[in-house]
């Protein structure tokens, strides 16, 4: 029972059969019922056309009419009087006439009646019928119709139904066979990609099925390996980026460290190794800050604690702490907040969000251009924008920045520094305060990204 293909075999056999069951009884005993009734009203017909004819014309001739037409083999006929006595029977032998000796003698109706019914256990079924010429001349026409037509009619319907259950069989495994060819093959290639999916496989081949649920499940296992594949591809890529970024800091340290403990170096070259230690130890410090955020969005960490504060003082705070990093690179950086307004966020994790659009900024744009901080109260929310001129995003890979580990131009990455971080964090942080992010951008132009909480 661990196949699904048997579970629903068994579960289908079973309904399949108490719904045939049913219905086949039902229609079987209506069937009979039917059957039965048809042969108590043809007999009450014959006896009751019999009775009127002795009523009108009561006579031996008559009766010798009556006994002659019903002399056969499924149907026998007996007059009697009403004392008990037999006028004329078309029983030669006198069966009937002992074996319904006590019927005889116990009939007491006035009207057509059906007075053995039983036709499972008796030969015959039979209908009394009174008549009565003068006062003192009455008496009973009995019909005796045979059960053996009925009894056989009943075997060759059971045959029936017994040919035809056989049939029912026969077609539902029929469907068993087709629903384990067009539902169970299918889920079970599923599994089996699924299972070459948990051992690092995304090569796998499942064919179209259509847009029903099995196409729809088909298509995610497509398109869930090809972004594990996707997934792979980048985590390595990542991991490779990382090492190269660690390693290259720390050969600085450990180089330059060396370079600095020599002896009879001037204050001045000391000073200078000194420098570039520092430069590269706050390289990795940046970095190890920019793995924890992404260690931190990856375990859904974030938290947020909003507060009002003033926009202007806030951002210039950052500019001041950016400015030097952009006049190295001969940058300028422009703020814009003509009319000053109060943010409801947490200020925090906001100056978290637009230092890394700022760095990213940095990164992307080329020497003596600019770039502009721009904020502005719409309704309720509050708008931020970093807008660059540098060597803006690609329209494939638009969709695709704000991803862990994404970045674009991963041909320059190490000209430019990054490491697939920032954005989405800045993403992360930014739904977390219940806002959105957009950018806009042209390749070759600059970039757009605009911050609404």
């Amino acid at each position: 029972m661990n196949k699904i293909s048997t579970k629903l075999a068994v579960c289908f056999f079973i309904v399949v059969l108490v719904m045939e069951s049913s219905l086949m009884y039902y229609l079987h005993q209506s069937m009979i019922h039917t059957r039965v009734e048809e042969e108590f009203s043809l007999l009450l017909a014959n006896g009751k056309n019999h009775r009127d004819v002795l009523n009108e014309h009561y006579s031996d001739t008559t009766i010798k009419h009556i006994i002659l037409m019903e002399k056969n083999e499924n149907r026998e006929v007996m007059i009697t009087k009403s004392t008990g006595d037999i006028v004329g029977s078309s029983d030669k032998s006198y069966m009937l006439q002992e074996e319904y000796q006590q019927l005889l003698r116990d009939l007491g109706n006035e009207e057509d009646k059906i007075v053995v019914s039983d036709w499972r256990n008796s030969p015959y079924i039979v209908s009394a019928h009174p008549y009565q010429v003068k006062e003192n001349q009455s008496g009973y026409v009995l019909m005796f119709q045979s059960t053996n037509s009925i009894n056989q009619m009943v075997d060759n319907m059971n045959m029936h139904f017994i040919i035809a259950g056989i049939t029912s069989f026969i077609v539902l495994f029929i469907v068993y066979a087709l629903l384990s060819k067009i539902l169970t093959r299918p889920l079970i290639h599923m599994k089996e990609a699924t299972e070459k999916l948990s051992k690092g496989d995304f090569k796998v081949s499942l064919t179209t099925l259509g847009k029903d649920e099995l196409g729809e499940l088909s298509n995610s296992i497509h398109k869930l390996a090809n972004d594990l594949e996707r997934l792979k591809n980048e985590r390595n890529e990542f991991l490779a980026s990382i090492a190269h970024e660690l390693s290259t800091p720390l050969t600085y340290l450990i180089g330059y460290s060396k370079v600095a403990m020599r002896k009879g170096l001037s204050e001045e070259e000391r000073e200078h190794y000194l420098e570039i230690i520092a430069e590269e130890s706050n390289r990795m410090k940046d970095l190890v800050k920019n793995l924890l955020d992404l260690a931190r969005m990856d375990e859904t960490s974030f938290t947020v604690s909003k507060e009002y504060f003033w926009a202007s003082p806030f951002l210039q705070d950052l500019c001041k702490l950016v400015v030097p990093s952009y006049e190295i690179k001969n940058i300028k950086l422009n703020l814009v907040c003509k009319n000053d307004f109060q943010i409801y966020a947490d200020s925090i994790r906001l100056e978290q969000i637009v230092l890394n659009l700022l760095d990213n900024a940095l990164k992307y744009s080329n020497e003596n251009s600019e770039v502009t901080l721009e904020a502005y109260k719409q309704g309720d929310q509050a708008v931020i924008s970093v807008i660059d001129t540098g060597i803006g995003i690609p329209l494939e890979e638009m969709e695709f920045i704000f991803e862990n580990l994404y970045r674009v131009e991963k041909s320059r990455s190490r000209e430019y520094g990054g490491s697939g971080i920032g954005l989405a964090v800045v993403k992360e942080l930014v739904e977390a305060h219940g806002g959105t992010i957009e950018v806009q951008s042209k390749l070759g132009e600059g970039s757009t990204f605009r911050v609404t909480i």
